[in-house]
């Protein structure tokens, strides 16, 4: 299969639905990993871990858009951008994700 496949929004499109989901999964809300894996709602871990896939996810498929040249960086504030850039879910991603984000009222 090559790029010729492949419609050309399809990894903007793939970003926003990571973006989507991890944003979700920071507010502690349904995701299809909530589906996947029931039985951890009962555990005190599962929303740190339900973050950590949803993180990693958001970083591969930034990574596969900076590898195809896409431009990644647009859906996000600078603070959010150092944060990828970092690779590091700490909790100051986890706090202040949205902290540079501008809020429409």
């Amino acid at each position: 299969m090559g790029k010729e496949n492949i419609p050309d929004n399809f990894f903007e499109t793939k970003l926003t639905e990571a973006k989507v989901h991890f944003e979700r999964a920071l507010e502690c809300k349904h995701t299809e990993f909530d589906d996947l894996y029931p039985y951890m709602i009962e555990h005190p871990q599962f929303f740190w871990y339900k973050r950590y896939v949803a993180w990693s996810e958001l970083l591969t498929i930034v990574k596969l858009c900076g590898e195809l040249e896409v431009n990644w960086k647009e859906q996000f504030t600078p603070q959010q951008i150092e944060y990828i850039e970092s690779r590091v879910m700490s909790g100051k991603v986890l706090d202040c994700w949205y902290e540079s984000k501008e809020h429409v009222g």
